[in-house]
This record gives structure tokens, sequence and C-alpha cells, in this order.
């Protein structure tokens, strides 16, 4: 995806700059704690259509976009928000979101490069670390939520996306030796699950002065599937447990149509940036590493690119036939997996709440559905919007209805059951039986001192319902000495009164089931201090 919105400026505008070969020893960062429950054990492999952990289970990825990192920010974009980014990766997990794709441009990946666009006050732990340090921060933090990550080259540089997976000032050999940087940097990481090795390889020129990705025409200067086999290799070659995503084309040719030769004839059937994987049967990207492959097209609605299947007659019945021949066959055909690395829309057409209820219906339910990654977390992607709103704290609660049932939230992320398909209201919402009295069984209570500065501290404070019944909605109490007061708070909302401070249940979050526990952050002003006297519902914890 691209074209991402500017918020606050030149915080997210684009800057041309030319990358280099980058060329890094192995850096160790810590393992993850091993992944279980919704993203599985250990590293993952495929097996047919599925994507499977170390002890053969299945699993499915269904997770979100977090961009940035491939702007001129070179890092995360809403790290200039009042909601720290911890605790969005928090809401992230909690929603059900199981999977991280990061993007990146190999201008982030370059030695001096720097990070901007960083709130000091809110996240001060991320002053002066380099693109690559915080990555490292997030890929950790992530990991400890049960989370997986995969990483996406999505530019050569921050100006912007490119047809090709090389340009004039980044070559093939940098986009192929960054990528081996990236699995020693974390290949004793399992966190980190594979590469989606070029963002949206796409048509240029026109037919038969085709200029841009082709799939399956045998040119190695064009031809995306031949240039994917050189990357993946190489990767597998340095981490041979990575997942390999490849992206389609738009046009299998490499170039567009002419329609004004009158001949219907010659005329491609083209699809989304990196959506078009007709051709992958035929001719199927090759690795030396069996089970490896992922194959990861694009789908978007009207509010990207109105195109002419949504003006059918027939739509939406139309769409599943359109998907089947795009990519679906390869996953109802038992050749590999598919996982839809991006597709989003604002909802303000009509037709895109029936095409994104669709699309999900299509990917299946449960387990054994089609993995994706929605696009995006973000709220300034320009033609979407994202899952969080401008605060980047508070939840686009329309979306989020309709996605919610095919989540499948990563252990200790809360969320939907391991199901993916919890009992759901007539809004997609899912729901609980409600109860308001204080839980029966009592509650435990946490507390976790995040940063602190001179004049204020952020915390996290986690209770855990042990009762037998369902809290819905919840709230949690605590008091603090007299001075100590809110400043923000996030996963509840968080008022004061005097020294009592109260968190209310979200709106996306009413429900907090038995053994289920609710973590809520917050900064504050004055002298640092743990919560007293907490208590949910009016119980004592």
């Amino acid at each position: 995806m691209h074209r991402p919105t500017a918020l606050g400026g030149a915080l997210a505008a684009l800057a041309t700059a030319a990358a280099s070969v980058l060329v890094a020893a192995a850096v160790s960062t810590t393992p993850a704690v091993a992944a279980t429950g919704g993203t599985g054990t250990g590293y993952l492999r495929t097996s047919g259509n599925k994507i499977v952990d170390s002890t053969g289970a299945t699993v499915r990825l269904t997770g979100i976009n977090w961009f940035g990192m491939e702007t001129d920010n070179r890092t995360f974009h809403g790290l200039w928000s009042s909601n720290p980014w911890r605790s969005q990766l928090d809401t992230m997990a909690r929603l059900g979101y199981n999977t991280l794709r990061i993007p990146y441009s190999n201008d982030a990946l370059k030695p001096g490069a720097t990070a901007t666009g960083i709130n000091d006050y809110v996240n001060p732990d991320l002053v002066g670390l380099s693109p690559l340090q915080i990555l490292d921060r997030v890929v950790d933090y992530a990991g400890s939520k049960g989370m997986r990550v995969i990483l996406d080259r999505h530019r050569p540089t921050s100006a912007g996306q490119s047809p090709l997976w090389y340009t004039s000032t980044v070559s093939e050999a940098t986009w192929i030796n960054d990528w081996k940087m990236l699995a020693q940097r974390y290949a004793n990481n399992t966190t980190v699950i594979g590469a989606d090795l070029h963002n949206e390889p796409h048509a240029e020129g026109t037919n038969p002065a085709a200029t841009g990705a082709c799939w399956g025409c045998g040119d190695t200067a064009r031809d995306w599937r031949l240039a994917a086999e050189r990357a993946g290799n190489a990767i597998l070659a340095v981490q041979p447990n990575w997942l390999i995503f490849v992206e389609g084309v738009s046009c299998p040719s490499g170039g567009l149509s002419n329609i004004w030769d009158g001949d219907p004839s010659n005329d491609e059937d083209c699809g989304w940036w990196g959506g078009n994987l007709s051709k992958a049967g035929q001719f199927p990207v090759r690795l030396n590493v069996a089970n490896r492959l992922v194959y990861s097209p694009h789908e978007y609605a009207t509010s990207v690119y109105h195109q002419a299947w949504f003006d059918d007659p027939t739509y939406p019945a139309n769409m599943p036939g359109i998907w089947d021949r795009y990519w679906g066959y390869l996953y109802k055909q038992n050749i590999a997996p598919i996982m839809m690395g991006e597709f989003g829309t604002t909802l303000q057409d009509p037709k895109d709440k029936i095409w994104l209820q669709n699309l999900m219906a299509y990917t299946g339910s449960g387990v054994n559905g089609m993995s994706f990654t929605y696009w995006s977390w973000n709220p300034n992607s320009g033609d979407t919007g994202g899952i969080a709103l401008d605060d980047w704290t508070n939840i686009n609660t329309a979306k989020q209805a309709i996605l919610q049932p095919y989540l499948i939230a990563p252990v200790g992320g809360g969320g939907p059951s391991p199901t993916g398909s919890p009992t759901a209201s007539p809004t997609g919402s899912p729901t609980a039986s409600p109860t308001t009295p204080p839980p029966t069984g009592g509650c435990t209570a946490s507390y976790k001192q995040v940063n602190a500065w001179q004049g204020g501290f952020q915390g996290e404070l986690t209770v855990k319902n042990n009762g037998t019944g369902t809290v819905n909605p919840w709230s949690v109490t605590w008091t603090w000495p007299s001075g100590v007061t809110v400043a923000s708070g996030w996963n509840a909302t968080v008022t004061q009164s005097g020294t009592t401070v109260t968190a209310a249940a979200p709106d996306w979050a009413k429900s907090l089931a038995p053994g289920a526990s609710v973590t809520i952050g917050f900064t504050a002003n004055g002298a640092a201090s743990a919560p007293d006297t907490v208590k949910l519902n009016g119980a004592a914890c």
C-alpha cells in the first residue's frame, strides 16, 4: 500500500534518498518466549495450503500492518502520539491481531540512519535509538505477547514504491544483502517468522514496450518470479527456518494493455498491484528449502481504486470468482498457503462494507482459514484509514466488528477464542453474558512501572478476573497519594476524582471473562506511585 497522509506536517513527509549496500554482522537480540496457541510453537513452515508450527499444529496468522519505517521517519508512525508504543501493541494483541507486518525501506537500514517523529515525553525509552534498534524493541515486546512478526521490504527508498525490486540507486544486490542482514539479525528469535520480499511489484510501460514486473516472462531483469527465487534462496541460505512471502504482480506481462488499439484480444487481465498470482500455478516460485513458500496477494476496495468489478450487476456475487482467478485457486487446489498481506478500506462507500464482509467470509472461519494482515493499524493511511483512530488510542469499531470473528488472539492478548469464531451479535461484535456485580471469587492485581521522569511516570496495571462469571461491563478503581494525577490512559477510559482513579471498559472490550486479564496503561503527573486499593467492580483485589 502507499500514499500515507501526513500527520503533524513534516512527520510523514517523504524525501528522496539514495541507498547503499549494507553488510552487517549478526546482532544478538533477546529470543522471544516460545509462542503458543494462536501463533503456534517454534518456527513455522507450510504443509499444502496450511501454515503449521514446529509440532505440526495448524496456525492462522490474523495480523495487522504498522507502517512508518518505510517513510522518511524511518520508524513506526504514531510514536508522536500520546499513546506509548507498548500500549499500542497491547491494544493490537488484545483486539486479536496475532501477527505484525512491518514495512521498511532500505533507507532505514543504512548505517547512520536516524528515526524521527518520536514523542520523547511519552516514549523516552526510544530516544537516541536507531531505526533497527527500535525495531528490535518492537520485535521483543511483540514476541512477549505471543505475536509473530513479518518483515516487509516496502520500498527501496523512502521516496516511494517501485514496480521492480531494484532501481537506479538501489541494486538487486543491495536488496538481497539487506535481507540477509535482517535474517542474520533475527536468526535466533522465533518471533520473526519471515520475509515479504518486495511490496506490490507492478506493471509499467505500455505493451509491447513493457518495463514493469512480469510473472513467468523469463526476462531476468523483469521476471518477479525469478527474482523472488533468487532473494528467497539467498535468505534461506542464511536462515532456513523463515517463511518466504511472495506477492503477485498487477499484469503478468509487466506492461499495461494498449486500450486504444481497438483489439480486445490482446488486452490483459490485470489486478491490484501485488495482487495478481494468476500465473503462479503455471510458473511456481521454486525454493531450495521445502515447505517455506507462502503466496501473499493484496486486495483493496473502492476507496483505493474503483475497479470495474465493483460495478458488475451481480456484485458481490461476482467477487469469489475474481478472487479465485487471481490467487484463491492456490489455496483451494492445495498448492500453497495464502497470507493476504494487505487489504483495507475507509468503509465510506456502502459497497466497501459489503466487500469487506464478503472477503472475510471468503478467507474462511477458524484456524483453517487463510491468513491475513489488515492494512492498517495507522489512521494516516490516505485511502484506507486505520483500525486506530486519529488519537492512536481509540478504535474504529465499524471495521473491528467485521474483522473480529476471524481474529485468533495471541496468547496473553485477549480477544476472541482460539477457534476464531466467537458468538457474534447482529452487528458482528462479539457478545458475552452480561453480569454487572463484582466477580464471585475475587480478582488479583499486579503493577509495573514502565518509565519515570522528572514530574511524571508511566505504568501498567493488570487486573485478572478470578471469579466464575463474566464481568460486563468491567470497571477498575484505585487510589493514589494526593498530588498524583492522570495525564493519559489507554485500554480503558481513565478518569480521576480526588485521589480515586476509575478505568472504565472501552466499547470494543466491555467484558472480562473468568480467568481473563486487562492491562490498563497510563501516564501520570507527580511522584511515581503504585496504584493502591485496587478493585474490580467494587471487589477488592
